[in-house]
């Protein structure tokens, strides 16, 4: 398995507003390496993005799959050592498979990073949005990725007013809730990126929990997404 080595790190600074009284700064962090993974410790940061290229195999892997299982999703926990015999069983797939092999190797990492010994898997092929207003998690952190598709949406921290969040918003859409001023504000991960979203229930991030959310699929397509989360 790879480890998390340091890398050269692309962020932005935001401000964003609590309250009449208190402000919390937060940033993005992106890096072609996965070693951008480790800024998820730094307190000014509520996303870390790794920016990869999947390689045309493992793109062609995975359109096969997603083409003959247009339904699958499995959620389970797996540790480090058993994550690629679990993942290829539950596939249908040979262990050796790219896709499986990749996904045991996120599963190292995210354990390794955050001192884990399981976490939870979650793996779906999707033709909808399957959380599709903006909100935040009630988790320390969670990966995710997308293998096929169209990514993750979020929104920078300072643009957000978290007043809209959740019955906030008054059953209004998004776009009218004024959580946001305008569709510029969306920004959304790229297909094959990798990102650790820092929530709500990581301590001292409290009403700073990245706002995000799955993204409008067009008839036809389908999106092959992983998440990881922290087990006990």
């Amino acid at each position: 398995m790879n480890s998390i080595s340091t890398a050269t790190v692309s962020s932005t600074s935001s401000i964003g507003s609590l309250s009449n009284t208190e402000v919390k700064i937060r940033r993005a962090a992106q890096g072609n390496q996965p070693g951008i993974f480790t800024d998820i410790y730094r307190d000014d940061t509520n996303i870390a993005i790794w920016q990869r290229e999947l390689p045309e195999t493992l793109k062609d892997s995975v359109d096969a799959f997603s083409k003959s299982n247009p339904t699958f999703q499995v959620s389970m926990t797996v540790t480090p050592d058993s994550a690629l015999a679990s993942v290829s069983e539950s596939m249908g797939i040979s262990s050796e498979s790219e896709l499986c092999e990749n996904i045991a190797e996120l599963v190292d990492m995210f354990c390794c990073l955050f001192s884990l010994r399981r976490a939870g898997l979650r793996l779906t092929v999707l033709d909808r949005a399957m959380c599709p207003r903006f909100h935040v998690d009630k988790v320390p952190s969670r990966l995710v990725t997308t293998y096929q598709g169209i990514a993750t949406e979020w929104l920078s921290h300072q643009v957000v007013n978290r007043k809209k969040l959740g019955a906030g918003n008054q059953g209004k859409p998004d776009l009218e809730s004024g959580l946001f001023k305008n569709t510029q504000d969306i920004q959304r991960l790229t297909c094959g990126d990798v990102a650790l979203l820092k929530g709500e229930l990581w301590e001292g991030n409290e009403n700073a929990g990245l706002v995000h959310r799955s993204p409008l699929i067009s008839a036809g397509e389908h999106r092959l997404l992983l998440t990881l989360d922290f087990s006990d």
